[in-house]
């Protein structure tokens, strides 16, 4: 008795993240989208020969060195990195928390309640697996163009030095 007073209070504690779990996956999609279109818009800008980057821009404007440029780069990248590597995480959350009542509704022959838990644990999972593969696509690319442009600070700074 103890035990199944026990797994009701487990069921329900973890019931209660589903929804927090949902909402994080849609934001973390939504900021995806959000930067993926913001890196289409610098990669047509980066085909003009005139444009100029944030990091430059912060380089000039604060005077600084390399290392400083790559703690700008890393706090730049941030929201990107824990979107690749946390939504994964959430997409199981709200995979394995419906899971359970509809096994439960399986063995009770219950098959609309099989269906409906599992829509929401594929779609769940889903989305956050797009949402983690699309961050993690533009994380590679933007990291590549930053450290590409901070190369290129660090070689005009030695240049002007000599």
């Amino acid at each position: 008795m103890l035990s199944s007073q026990l797994e009701s209070v487990f069921y329900q504690i973890s019931a209660m993240f589903l929804l927090p779990a949902l909402l994080c996956i849609v934001v973390a999609l939504l900021y995806t989208l959000y930067a993926s279109g913001s890196l289409i818009c610098e990669a047509w800008l980066r085909r003009s020969s005139e444009h100029r980057s944030a990091l430059s821009g912060y380089a000039r404007q604060a005077g600084v060195v390399s290392d400083d440029l790559e703690l700008w780069i890393l706090r730049r990248l941030e929201w990107l990195k824990l979107t690749s590597r946390v939504t994964p995480l959430l997409g199981l959350v709200a995979t394995l928390i419906p899971m359970g009542p509809a096994l439960l509704a399986l063995s009770e022959n219950d098959t609309s309640a099989v269906g409906s838990n599992m829509v929401v644990a594929f779609s769940g999972v889903t989305l956050a697996l797009i949402a983690a593969s699309l961050s993690f696509v533009l994380l590679n690319i933007r990291r590549r163009w930053l450290f590409e442009e901070l190369r290129d600070i660090e070689r005009a700074q030695q240049c002007g030095e000599q």
